[in-house]
């Protein structure tokens, strides 16, 4: 990917500070108050930083955990991951590999065919598609 940079001001400007603070200082949303976790409609999953296209509708599933997971990312290309030991865990962050903005994390009890469950928060992505039929 290229590699989008934008300046600290640009990114205050266009995003909220909650999206800002999760995306640029590795921050979490609290569970089960975003605005993905439990929305089931079809279609993409952006980066809401750089717009790049990082899951599928169709890897997402209800965890139980409060936040937006997926089995996989769209393409392992799209996502880069790094060891996050902070807090007093060790964890392993997941950032887009476009922008470098930090989605969440992800962890080795999601279901098949992976068994990974990369656990995203809702204010570092922008859901396109189509609204799933009830």
């Amino acid at each position: 990917m290229s590699g989008a940079k934008f300046s600290e001001a640009e990114l205050r400007e266009r995003l909220s500070p909650e999206e800002y603070h999760v995306t640029q200082e590795a921050g979490t949303e609290r569970a089960f108050s975003g605005r993905y976790w439990d929305v089931k409609d079809n279609g993409t999953y952006h980066c809401i930083v750089c717009d790049a296209a990082l899951f599928s509708s169709d890897t997402k599933y209800e965890s139980g955990s409060g936040w937006p997971s997926f089995t996989n990312p769209m393409d392992l290309d799209s996502v880069e991951t790094h060891t996050d030991t902070s807090h007093g865990m060790v964890r392993t962050e997941v950032t887009c590999a476009n922008c470098g903005a930090h989605l969440g994390h992800v962890f080795p009890d999601g279901p098949g065919p992976t068994g990974e469950r990369y656990c995203m928060n809702s204010v570092s992505l922008r859901l396109e598609g189509e609204p799933a039929d009830d």
